[in-house]
């Protein structure tokens, strides 16, 4: 109980500072419709308009609610003009980048951990490629990708593949690492393998810190895609309709945008975080 009021006092605290700058920063614009009109007028006059401005600066939370409500209920999930049908799109990169990303961030996480050629030469690259802002690759690799024809939903998976695999690497080789010395020896002892000491001790080690770095993964997948999608706006997703939004001056439909990113964005968290508390459950790490 005491958590549920600690949400909802914060969920209401942003919605009042909420409300109070969409105020300050619409006020503006009705000083200057007043000042035209050779009128004098105070700031509790103008108040209700800047609540109502069709194409205000910071729309107000129940502006933004009429264009979400506008965008899924009264629009047809196939339509171009829903918000349902732009979010679909954008989870299929997202999804497919975060396959992706998990593929090759637990291959490479193996071969650092076991190689130690690998371990010197290529995670300090894993590590520098994420110093590249992925609003300057994104195009590059775009022309890239096009140059071998992977259009669409790969090109755009491509893009979230290298924003979600880094962490996915990261975790692994902690995880994969995390056994002790003794625990390693007593391998041994029973003679086994390699392999046998990977799939037996290493992987159910690194199942603890494999997950929360998925859920780290997940969110930098919906990331890339919705950058990619900036980039390939033609092809919709929410990263088109926050450009169009850009373009247009329609900053509730960037808002609308935005809070379903932040939706997906959580749902794909709360669905791997789930997962792995199921899995953990299953294998005896938590009770």
């Amino acid at each position: 109980m005491t958590r549920l009021l600690s949400i909802l006092t914060i969920v209401i605290a942003i919605i009042v500072i909420w409300y109070a700058g969409a105020a300050r920063m619409n006020a503006q614009w009705e000083y200057d419709q007043a000042e035209r009109a050779d009128k004098t007028v105070t700031f509790m006059e103008i108040l209700p308009n800047t609540m109502a401005q069709e194409r205000p600066i910071l729309p107000a939370p129940h502006q933004v609610a009429e264009e979400l409500w506008k965008t899924t209920v009264e629009k047809k999930v196939t339509s171009k003009r829903s918000l349902l049908y732009h979010t679909w799109i954008t989870f299929n990169a997202t999804f497919l980048g975060f396959i992706f990303g998990a593929g090759l961030g637990i291959l490479l996480a193996v071969g650092i951990v076991h190689n130690r050629a690998m371990d010197m030469s290529v995670m300090p690259w894993v590590i520098a490629s994420q110093t590249i802002p992925v609003l300057a690759l994104a195009p590059m690799m775009i022309v890239v990708l096009n140059a071998l024809n992977m259009e669409g939903v790969v090109a755009k998976a491509m893009i979230s593949t290298y924003l979600s695999f880094f962490a996915v690497v990261v975790g692994m080789v902690k995880g994969l690492r995390s056994p002790d010395a003794m625990q390693l020896d007593l391998m041994r002892t029973y003679n086994a393998s390699g392999w046998q000491a990977f799939w037996r001790l290493r992987l159910p080690s690194s199942l603890p810190f494999l997950f929360p770095s998925l859920k780290i993964a997940a969110a930098a997948s919906l990331i890339g895609a919705v950058v990619a999608e900036m980039t390939l706006s033609q092809d919709g997703g929410l990263g088109a309709r926050l450009l169009n939004g850009s373009y247009y001056g329609q900053t509730m439909m960037i808002w609308a945008a935005l809070i379903g990113a932040s939706v997906l964005a959580g749902v794909l968290v709360a669905a791997v975080g789930l997962t792995g508390q199921i899995t953990l459950k299953r294998m005896g790490f938590t009770r």
